[in-house]
């Protein structure tokens, strides 16, 4: 096994051999390695005179930010273990989520969310009398605890498996010392916190979005020369809908690589990807914060298999399961079942969830889909969202993609709603950027879908429906609409 460093150690030998360097750009502002590090350690013994230990949670309810990243390297310094969530969440989610995580120090959130434990709002720096100078080296028992299953109702913990150590000449997905990534979604999720982890440790730089804007967005990519950027659809939505010629102007001739992740992403979307950046920069990658199989697919590979999202990667491995447990052959689909290297529990374990797994430890994250024969995977949608409309099987995520594909749709989600003579129908909640009504929506989906997968009814309502991440909580929008619901 190639020696392993902890986080902390790694990120202190970057700033004492480039303290000058820049280490992460955000609003237009700079931060060193070597401010990051002395910031960092002074925080670190203000959250130890608060009494975090070595093994103990620290929440991070704070905005994308420089803080965020010094509060994160403090936990890691202390070998604590960072917990982040959403500065928005409503006071009640966060309170679960806290009491679920039992945190020795909450960092931002709302004061009546924290329980009485210890908190340090938003903005709080660590008296100038403490030192800033290095720590004794410790590595925390797990390198984060990310917070999922509010689209549920039931929120959990994943908790990383693995100690926050790693091989600092180990490349990432690409990313390596000087690799120049942008992070435009929020330090909460798993995918902008591990790249941006990742990057940080490997001498790279950070250049942080507040919130995403696609123009905000192409601007970034052009002036800091960027190489490297992992989006989820929405984004990419987002950003081809930009006018042709402000794209046609962006410089991209430093971007090597693009990924889009966190939900599939549409083969009308991924192909105006391809047509734009080069079939060699654009890519697709699947899998969960659980870290239990992972899938990649660059735009060379997607164009002879489209629609997929890629094959295993490292060693992973994928299988599709029907609903009496038997394995599938190729083109059927099922669940998507899945098996890390190391085995069931060798890359995460549940707090206040238990994992779906298979008899002989394969699991899965709720994932419908099939494989080619080939072997590269295709995803439909998450069994917990299909719509069964008079005896048919539908997967929102192939309404909403057609429906996302009319120049003036912003963002869309697909629900079933009770219905007396087919059971559920289904309803489209759209919001439009340009003038839109049903008639010509209907005339745009009939072209794409067929009769049954085409919605009964629409609401057209002005907010986008996900957020920063992609996420859209299905259950929510159909439990706000139950009361009034009624067939047409």
């Amino acid at each position: 096994m190639p020696p392993q460093i902890s986080f902390p150690a790694a990120f202190s030998r970057l700033a004492h051999l480039e303290p000058g360097a820049d280490a992460i750009v955000w609003e237009g502002r700079r931060l060193s390695r070597g401010t990051l590090e002395t910031r960092s350690n002074r925080l670190a013994r203000l959250y130890a005179d608060l009494g975090v230990q070595p093994g103990d949670r620290v929440c991070i309810a704070l905005p994308n930010s420089f803080e965020f990243f010094e509060a994160t390297l403090a936990t890691w310094k202390l070998g604590a273990v960072p917990t982040p969530l959403s500065a928005r969440l409503p006071a009640a989610e966060q309170r679960e989520i806290i009491a679920l995580a039992d945190p020795a120090l909450v960092l931002g959130g709302d004061p009546e969310a924290a329980g009485g434990r210890k908190l340090l709002p938003v903005g709080a720096e660590a008296p100038p009398d403490l030192s800033d100078g290095a720590h004794e080296d410790r590595v925390a028992p797990a390198g984060q605890a990310i917070a999922s299953g509010g689209s549920t109702g039931r929120p959990k913990l994943i908790v990383d498996a693995n100690p926050a150590s790693f091989d600092p000449d180990a490349s990432h997905y690409g990313i390596g010392p000087g690799t120049h990534v942008l992070i435009p979604g929020p330090l909460y999720h798993t995918g902008p916190f591990l790249n941006s982890r990742e990057t940080l440790l490997r001498g790279g730089l950070v250049v942080l979005m507040t919130r995403f804007d696609a123009a905000e967005c192409l601007d970034l990519l052009t002036a800091e020369r960027i190489q490297w950027v992992n989006m989820v659809p929405t984004m990419l939505h987002r950003m081809i809908r930009l006018p042709e010629e402000q794209r046609a102007s962006a410089d991209l001739s430093a971007l090597e690589r693009v990924v889009s992740t966190g939900a599939p992403c549409a083969p009308w979307l991924m192909r105006a990807w391809i047509d734009w950046i080069g079939a060699d920069r654009m890519f697709e990658a699947y899998g969960g914060t659980e870290r239990i199989g992972g899938t990649l697919i660059s735009g060379a590979e997607w164009l002879a298999h489209p629609g997929s999202v890629g094959k295993p990667t490292g060693g992973r491995q994928v299988r599709i399961v029907g609903p009496d447990g038997d394995v599938l052959p190729p083109g059927e689909i099922g669940e998507v079942f899945m098996l890390p290297p190391g085995g069931q529990g060798s890359t995460y374990r549940y707090l206040g969830a238990e994992a779906t797994a298979s008899a002989d430890g394969w699991e899965t994250l709720g994932d419908m889909g099939y494989v080619d024969e080939d072997g590269f995977l295709y995803l439909v949608d998450r069994r917990t969202d299909m719509v069964v409309t008079g005896g048919e099987n539908v997967y929102p995520a192939e309404v909403e993609a057609a429906i996302d594909a009319h120049p003036a749709v912003g963002s869309s989600a697909v629900i079933g709603l009770p219905d007396e003579d087919l059971g559920q129908r289904l309803h489209a909640i759209v919001q439009a950027e340009a003038p839109l009504d049903e008639p010509a929506l209907r005339t745009h989906l009939a072209d794409q879908l067929v009769r049954y997968k085409i919605p009964r009814s629409f609401e057209f309502v002005s907010e986008p429906l996900r957020d920063d991440a992609g996420k859209v909580r299905r259950s929510r929008l159909r439990e706000d609409r139950l009361p009034r619901s009624k067939s047409p």
